[in-house]
């Protein structure tokens, strides 16, 4: 399995594959609404501006599973992204990151780059995930780990 045949599900339930983004630089984000990092989403929103005319683009997927920081339906985290931060980027369907229902795309991510002391959980929202333009996941970085501070790693692999 690559992270290409992972099937996710976008915010009006319609199936999609990553293979949709092959040959971009991916940054996957679980998100939420309610959360003290739910800020961050005006950095990513901002890398994906800078970036997106070369090939970079920023995931989001919420999740529920960290405090209950992401309680609302789908229209509601759609509506919230885009009218308190603008976000352009896409935001797919609420998954879960941990546990016995696990996303595939996250069960893949975490075997391809283990957190802090090796790790596989994800630990809190807005765990990020670099992945080059061939699909390999390149670094995971922490919740408290501003979009900004990821320029130069993007940078390198645009």
């Amino acid at each position: 399995m690559n992270i290409y045949d992972c099937g996710i599900k976008t915010m009006d339930g319609q199936d999609k594959l990553l293979g949709d983004y092959k040959g971009k630089v991916l940054l996957i984000v679980n998100t939420a609404s309610k959360c003290g990092f739910t800020p961050q989403y005006q950095g990513l929103e901002d890398l994906y501006r800078r970036y997106k005319d070369r090939g970079f683009v920023v995931l989001a997927f919420p999740c529920n599973q960290f405090g209950h920081q992401e309680p609302g339906s789908e229209s509601e985290i759609q509506q919230f992204c885009t009218t308190r931060y603008d976000v352009s980027f896409p935001v797919f369907a609420k998954i879960e990151v941990n546990g016995a229902n696990t996303h595939p795309l996250y069960r893949y991510l975490k075997n391809e780059k283990s957190g802090v002391l090796g790790t596989k959980a994800i630990k809190w929202n807005f765990t990020k995930f670099l992945v080059d333009r061939s699909g390999h996941v390149v670094r995971r970085y922490a919740p408290a780990d501003k979009p900004e501070s990821l320029t130069g790693d993007i940078e390198q692999l645009l």
